[in-house]
């Protein structure tokens, strides 16, 4: 298969990169120097479908989101997680359809805090959960037998030193882990589908 991986230098997206390592492979970054792609600009995305032309499966494992508390939270800083994560990843869907081939597969990535929110993280509680809503009415439109499917993965257990404090109970799950339902949504038959790839939390989440 064709895959176009957004994201790949992340560490899901590096994890998902070498899992899927045996089809070919094409990897968009912002800073990537052969495919580079601004998903908050619609016209940067358009042209990056325009140079990888058909494919066979759309992965995104990006989007920038904004942690703060709410009473400091101002408009502008809340509509980054709305133009990056939810914006970005919805427009990679509405730009990226017309080059998706028959059969093919979207995956987007979402995350626990749609569900399980934390404090300072209600943008992320919200752009999460609005993905989640997204890919369940996209899924019955796409046609041509394609699907989309979102993966939701709790804190990186790659980032607990740094983000650990701010998830109290959660145990979090590796990036190699999380790859894995990366490849189920690619290389699997589901649409429609949320992903919870969640550690052990403390109210059993």
């Amino acid at each position: 298969m064709k895959i176009l991986l957004i994201g790949a230098s992340g560490t899901v997206g590096r994890a998902v990169a070498a899992r899927l390592a045996h089809h070919q492979l094409i990897t968009a970054s912002r800073h990537d120097s052969d495919f580079p792609v601004d998903i908050t600009d619609q016209t940067s995305i358009q042209r990056l479908f325009e140079r990888t032309g058909p494919v066979d499966a759309i992965i995104a494992t990006t989007g920038s989101l904004h942690f703060a508390p709410l009473a400091e939270m101002t408009p502008e800083q809340f509509g980054i997680g709305i133009a990056s994560k939810l914006m970005g990843q919805v427009n990679l869907v509405l730009i990226g359809q017309h080059y998706l081939n028959e059969q093919g597969s979207i995956t987007l990535t979402g995350g626990i805090l749609s569900h399980d929110p934390i404090r300072q993280g209600s943008n992320a509680s919200t752009v999460n959960a609005a993905l989640e809503g997204f890919v369940r009415g996209a899924a019955i439109e796409l046609g041509r037998q394609r699907r989309i499917n979102l993966v939701s993965p709790d804190m990186l257990a790659e980032s607990a030193g740094v983000y650990g404090s701010f998830f109290p109970g959660h145990a979090g799950v590796s990036g190699e882990h999380v790859a894995g339902a990366y490849v189920k949504s690619v290389e699997g038959a589901q649409t429609g589908q949320i992903y919870r790839l969640w550690g052990v939390t403390g109210h059993g989440a």
